[in-house]
């Protein structure tokens, strides 16, 4: 397996499957995102991170049913694994324990 650490686009991407759960392909991850984000992403940019994350055994995808809309064609579905949750946590932990070292003084105006 790759790397486990996530980088910023790649954990968004992974919270965004999370989110959508049972919903998570690449136009409603990558819509997700930019609502979540107020920035554009290319499709090609999410599907290239959301390939990645399940190289790094973040994710698992299947071929979903083909639909009429997309001219018969499938979607390709993402779930988040257990090690993914298990990076979504680490992450959270570590973002969580960072902010909460930041000095008070920073907060009320000071610099260090």
């Amino acid at each position: 397996m790759k790397g486990t650490s996530l980088g910023e686009f790649e954990e968004l991407c992974l919270l965004a499957v999370a989110i959508l759960l049972n919903d998570a392909y690449g136009v409603s991850i990558k819509e997700e995102v930019e609502g979540r984000t107020g920035k554009k992403w290319t499709l090609s940019t999410v599907h290239s991170t959301l390939i990645r994350l399940e190289k790094k055994g973040f994710l698992i995808s299947r071929m979903g049913g083909a639909t009429e809309s997309r001219g018969g064609r499938a979607k390709r579905m993402f779930e988040v694994t257990n090690l993914g949750k298990k990076a979504i946590n680490e992450a959270r932990e570590l973002r969580n324990k960072m902010w909460l070292d930041i000095p008070q003084v920073l907060w009320e105006g000071g610099t260090r």
